[in-house]
């Protein structure tokens, strides 16, 4: 009998092979927290390129 956590870290596993190593959102990455403080992180990155792009 299989565990049903371990089909899931091995469904998880054959689904990382197709999606190239990219990250999956998992529970805990879904909060209104992390969700806000990407949208920082991608809001500090594209200041940054533009910031560099307009100095150079």
């Amino acid at each position: 009998m299989v565990i049903p956590e371990k089909r899931d870290q091995a469904a998880d596993r054959a689904k990382k092979g197709r999606r190239g190593g990219r990250p999956v959102a998992t529970r805990d990455d879904k909060t209104p927290e992390s969700y806000l403080a990407g949208l920082h992180l991608r809001a500090s990155m594209i200041w940054i390129r533009d910031l560099t792009q307009t100095t150079s």
